[in-house]
């Protein structure tokens, strides 16, 4: 057997040679349409900051002023002394945002849904899961020592013939409520109404939703009218539309206390530092206040679309901010990915194992920081390069 160096060298020369190998970029500043990296200034369609409050002034101060109060680290887990006044407030606004009676916070999305699966079932249970799910949503299902079962993607019927074969004492049916690679929204009606017939429970990962769909940006949930009834688990991240850290889990009380106790992702991680609360509450109150946001990247994202068609570019059918551009092969996603930072601009070229065999795209975001011109700018670019 070769050495620990060797055996990885060769396996990092194949991801190169198969265009797999991924790279980090620097940056020299803050978030925003425009970035500054590698001495230059970039215009970037690849952020999740979709409602542009990564840096907004009012989230900033909010941040600085936490940190004046709490300090700069929770020192802790919420189970001993890293609980904070800062953290309790936002889980009950958060939770009077969502419309639930709790809230709890967990430190990334990640661990927040590895904790609510394996919290919730075990080896006498099963779990249906979406094929083309979040990895973390994959991750803790394969985790929990349940029965894992991956429906065809998007297809509730796929879901249904599942269902009907299972003898599992508990069911837990776990879905992204906004696909992250290609911005499909979930058929959460549907869904949910077989989950119901087969009293399984419903677990919705709204990453990409809140903030951007349903009323006030409540979600994916939201939007399609359903309530705690219909998906009784609720996850949601403030990395994203927020534009800050962290992750929550909303629904009743009985969920939320039993999270508390057997979440081992909860129980054994130090909190979130305090400040990243307070500054989430103050961009909550955004999201609450600035509609104009979620309106301003509904006319971008028309507009991209719009201007995608008529230069007979091949998109995903997605209404969210993002508009993944197909392209095949992974290294024909690098090539063009490459040509427009060329360009000065920054688009991510996804490839496999994240997306599947032949489906690498450009995953394109737009967010209510970017200007119609800026949008102009990138269709010119897109013609260019292809």
């Amino acid at each position: 057997m070769p050495d620990l160096k060797t055996a990885l060298t060769m396996e990092l020369r194949q991801r190169q040679t198969q265009s797999l190998y991924r790279y980090r970029r620097v940056l020299e500043g803050p978030q925003g349409a425009e970035l500054q990296m590698d001495g230059r200034r970039i215009l970037a369609f690849c952020s999740n900051d979709y409602l542009g409050l990564a840096n907004h002034p009012a989230t900033r101060a909010a941040f600085m002023q936490g940190v004046r109060e709490y300090g700069v680290g929770s020192g802790a887990a919420h189970l001993v002394t890293g609980h904070s006044r800062a953290h309790h407030t936002l889980e009950e606004a958060l939770a009077a945002f969502v419309g639930r009676p709790r809230v709890l916070l967990f430190s990334t999305g990640y661990s927040a849904n590895l904790g609510v699966i394996s919290a919730l079932i075990g080896r006498q249970d099963a779990v249906f899961e979406d094929r083309l799910n979040h990895a973390s949503l994959l991750d803790g299902g394969l985790l929990a020592g349940a029965r894992f079962k991956r429906y065809r993607h998007r297809d509730y019927q796929s879901l249904e013939a599942a269902l009907t074969a299972t003898k599992a004492r508990r069911r837990l049916v776990v879905t992204d409520g906004v696909f992250s690679m290609d911005g499909a929204l979930a058929p959460l009606p549907d869904l949910a109404a077989v989950a119901d017939r087969f009293d399984a429970w419903l677990m919705v990962d709204d990453a990409h939703g809140l903030g951007v769909l349903g009323e006030e940006g409540r979600g994916s949930v939201a939007h399609f009218g359903l309530g705690m009834a219909q998906a009784p688990i609720l996850v949601g991240t403030l990395g994203k539309a927020l534009g800050t850290f962290g992750a929550f889990v909303a629904g009743e009380e009985a969920l939320i206390e039993t999270l508390i106790q057997q979440a081992r992702t909860y129980i054994y991680t130090t909190a979130p530092p305090p400040a990243v609360a307070v500054a989430t509450l103050a961009s909550l109150r955004l999201v609450e206040t600035e509609s104009w946001r979620r309106g301003k990247l509904t006319r971008l994202i028309a507009q991209f679309r719009q201007g995608a068609a008529q230069l007979g570019l091949q998109l995903v059918d997605s209404p969210t901010p993002i508009q993944p551009l197909l392209v095949g092969d992974a290294g024909a996603a690098v090539k063009l990915s490459e040509r427009l930072l060329a360009q000065g601009i920054l688009v991510t070229a996804i490839r496999p194992p994240t997306v599947p065999e032949g489906s690498a795209r450009l995953r394109i975001t737009l967010t209510a920081a970017h200007s119609e011109a800026q949008v102009a700018r990138l269709l010119e670019s897109l013609v260019q390069v292809l």
